[in-house]
């Protein structure tokens, strides 16, 4: 045991050793102090006005300030965006300026970028009415003329067979009316001429239609030009038309109707010289309008591109001014109101560093009085701190998806790095699928920099995050996949000849009869020629299904192994003597017993049934073995191992709880008297404080059923997470058997065929069905299923994962978006 005490630490054994400090800030120095200590991002800070609201706070007003700045800069980079322009990346080489004169700054910008845009609105409203008009102007001419043409052509049939009639005036409709010339005027046909969107122009016809009961004429053309929607900065097809009419209330409910359905009407004279006039002027105006705004979007793309090149950097110091005066707010100010007085854990390491930020904050503000930073001791469990890099923090983050380790205690990702890959292998064994995963990995890893540093989406950011996890799988399925002898599920020679050859000549084609062993065992891994003999599924299934088990006890041993180290780091001798001691014999008395027979059973070639050997383990454990037997004493060991197991069960649940109630007892016997041990630092703990003490009751009822629940799960989980690994054995069949099935039943059978075409259909359907099934759909089945053999069989042996994390305050760790 000492040898084991005097090994040197792990660094992701445990968790870092964290401090609890105290700083006692003067006023002037608190900003500048607050700054460098987010730069050195190695302190989180407990907030002591949680009892507060946020404008209840000392600094409510300059982190409003902030916010509306950064309202302002969100406003630039939105307008910028619009504009079609990207923020510089790098930003400007600018001298510092400070937070009152850059929101000067920001402010003059917004005022000028505001009547900007208004001015921009108003003048393209300007032009979009002036274009409408003018086409207006087009197609009503264009209707117009076509009208009078139509009624000249038909003026003498017309005079003849209707306008002779005299009770023509009452029965004509409108656009008979319309078409000669005398009656019109004296009827008083009139016209409307507008231009509208093409989506509404068939419901406003149709309303038109029914308002005016079908007296009405209606004409309509497609606009020449698309207008710019202001609203949607959109290109929008639009229709010009042209509505005849007669009387004073038609024309009412046709202009309210264009009103309702957002229909422009513009006045077209009928006379053709005043339209080319008013055409010209139109014009004239229109590229007046454009130049004006030509010079008006230069102007603002000018002023945007300023913006733009300082835009990234005012970002990021309205962000960061924002996050020290949010960390300000956590400090409480001290009696003379001369100092903030703040709390928070800090690592051990970290003590000099953060010692030599404050002092230089002191010099730099020209306080004089220094900064006091001191220890204190608290109560609460201190945060959990791993220092990862990026090949470990994905194996970190694996394992605190489950749960946050507890402060200084084992962590389970120094093992998950090894066994997690390895597990994923078991399942997904085979080389030539671990190849195409390892290229994808190594793609991954050689484009780290510029990938780390650009906006992914979400699944490919899972992906680049977890690369070295996935390089990792993938070395490992190589190497199960070369113990399966497997690529893309067919077996090679590659350390060898066969262990076996045909038991004569008319087998040498099929090789699924008469093979016998005739020189030593293939070398490394499964025989290649057990690949389409008939024992090939019986042999794999036994092979793989008992590995899994062997796995699968392993692992489980490991987890209570590290729950023994657990106990001895917190100096818990009860967890070992009546926890570790009884799980231990517990787990190898049953499923431990149950492997080394799978060993023994290996090694001497026996014919036993391990079946029948485990249930009359139980059944009847005093009854001899007969062939079954493996070893001598086999009978006497297994009565042993039951006894144990069965000792086992109440050496977890009973002493525990009860030697916890004695030891309650005695502890705080006359507790009753505790008032008379106040002493004066008890006085003067602050309300806030760590420091303050609470006693808990001691509930034996809760403390025995906790341990019963605890016994019972493990006993129970010794059986359901034994079985669970068979799970190992399940896929690693699957994925073999669909890989069987697409390379003799698509690629074999294309290949059988003499069409090119039909090869090369059968080779893209093989590819496909290896990339989306094997490669996308199985890598993700065996990666969940890995996962839940960490989360459940192996962690649950150890790991409480009711920490949490250690969040210090860190310019590093502001998001982008971060208001």
């Amino acid at each position: 045991m000492e040898y084991i005490d005097n090994l040197p630490p792990m660094d992701l054994m445990r968790s870092e050793k964290m401090t609890f400090v105290q700083l006692i800030i003067p006023v002037e120095s608190a900003h500048p102090a607050i700054t460098y200590l987010g730069q050195l991002g190695l302190i989180q800070f407990r907030d002591l006005n949680a009892d507060k609201s946020p404008f209840q706070r000392t600094f409510v007003n300059q982190v409003k300030r902030c916010a509306e700045m950064s309202r302002k800069l969100r406003f630039f980079k939105d307008q910028i965006q619009k504009a079609g322009m990207l923020p510089s990346p790098r930003p400007a080489s600018q001298p510092d300026i400070e937070l009152e004169e850059l929101e000067i700054q920001l402010a003059e910008h917004e005022h000028e970028l505001i009547e900007m845009n208004g001015n921009s609105e108003k003048l393209r409203q300007s032009y979009n009415e002036l274009l409408e008009f003018k086409m207006v102007l087009q197609k009503a001419s264009d209707f117009l003329v076509s009208s009078r043409s139509h009624t000249t052509a038909q003026e003498t049939e017309l005079s003849e067979n209707v306008y002779s009639n005299d009770n023509y005036t009452d029965t004509a409709s409108l656009l008979e009316q319309e078409m000669q010339p005398e009656l019109s005027n004296q009827s008083g046909v009139r016209f409307i001429s507008g231009i509208i969107c093409k989506s509404k122009v068939l419901q406003f016809e149709r309303m038109l239609f029914r308002a005016t009961r079908g007296n009405m004429l209606f004409h309509q053309g497609v606009a020449d030009e698309e207008i710019l929607d202001p609203s949607s900065n959109e290109m929008v097809e639009k229709i010009v038309f042209v509505v005849f009419f007669s009387g004073e209330q038609a024309r009412s409910k046709i202009l309210k109707i264009c009103e309702a359905f957002g229909a422009n009407c513009y006045p077209v004279p009928e006379d053709m010289t005043k339209r080319r006039q008013i055409t010209r002027e139109v014009l004239s105006r229109l590229s007046e309008l454009e130049t004006t705004l030509d010079v008006g979007l230069h102007h603002r793309d000018k002023a945007l591109t300023s913006i733009g090149f300082h835009l990234t950097k005012w970002m990021n110091m309205v962000r960061r001014e924002k996050a020290v005066y949010d960390t300000l707010n956590m400090l409480n100010f001290d009696v003379t109101k001369k100092c903030l007085v703040g709390e928070g854990w800090c690592p051990i390491f970290a003590k000099i560093k953060i010692q030599e930020a404050l002092q230089r904050a002191t010099v730099d503000s020209n306080s004089q009085v220094g900064i006091i930073f001191h220890v204190m001791d608290a109560v609460d469990s201190p945060p959990t701190y791993f220092k990862t890099n990026c090949f470990t923090n994905a194996y970190q983050e694996i394992v605190d998806a489950y749960g946050v380790a507890k402060y200084q205690e084992v962590n389970p990702a120094v093992y998950t790095i090894v066994t997690f890959p390895f597990l994923f292998a078991v399942m997904f064994g085979d080389w030539g699928h671990g190849i195409c995963l390892l290229l994808g990995a190594l793609v991954l890893i050689s484009k780290e920099s510029k990938l780390s540093s650009q906006k992914l989406g979400s699944f490919m950011e899972m992906l680049f995050g977890g690369r070295y996890v996935l390089l990792l799988m993938s070395i490992f399925s190589i190497y199960c996949g070369l113990i399966y002898n497997e690529f893309f599920s067919v077996p090679f020679h590659i350390f060898g000849g066969s262990a076996y050859k045909c038991r004569d000549a008319s087998c040498s084609d099929a090789q699924t009869v008469g093979l016998i062993k005739y020189s030593d065992p293939y070398p490394f891994g499964v025989d290649p020629s057990w690949r389409g003999s008939r024992s090939e599924l019986p042999f794999l299934n036994s092979l793989k299904m008992k590995m899994s088990i062997l796995l699968g006890v392993v692992q489980m041993n490991l987890g209570i192994i590290l729950s023994y180290f657990n106990a001895r780091f917190f100096n818990s001798s009860l967890d070992i003597k009546y926890q570790f001691v009884p799980q231990v014999i517990f787990l190898n008395s049953l499923f431990g017993y149950l492997s080394l027979l799978v060993v023994v059973k290996w090694c001497t070639g026996s014919q036993a049934d391990l079946y029948h050997v485990m249930i009359y383990m139980f059944l009847s454990p005093f009854e001899p073995l007969g062939e079954n037997q493996l070893f001598w004493g086999q009978s006497v060991l297994q009565v042993i191992l039951l006894l144990l197991a069965l000792v086992a069960v109440p050496w977890m649940l009973f002493p525990k709880p009860f030697i916890l109630k004695r030891l309650h007892t005695e502890r705080f016997q006359g507790g009753t008297y505790g008032l008379l041990g106040t002493s004066e630092v008890d006085i003067y703990e602050e309300p806030d404080s760590a420091r303050q003490h609470h006693h808990e009751e001691f509930n034996f009822s809760e403390v025995f059923v906790h341990q019963m629940i605890h016994s019972i799960e493990f006993v129970l989980g010794a059986v359901s997470n034994t079985a669970s690994y068979l799970r190992l054995w399940a896929l690693s069949l699957a994925h073999s058997e669909l890989s069987t099935v697409f390379y003799e039943k698509v690629l074999l059978l294309a290949w059988g065929y003499d069409s090119l075409v039909i090869r090369l259909i059968g080779l893209s359907v093989f590819a496909f069905a290896t990339t989306f099934i094997l490669l996308m759909m199985e890598t993700l089945s065996a990666f969940l299923h890995a996962l839940r053999l960490h989360w459940v069989e192996f962690q649950n042996k150890f790991y409480h994962g009711d920490g949490y994390k250690f969040n210090p305050f860190s310019f590093a760790s502001l998001a982008d978006d971060d208001d």
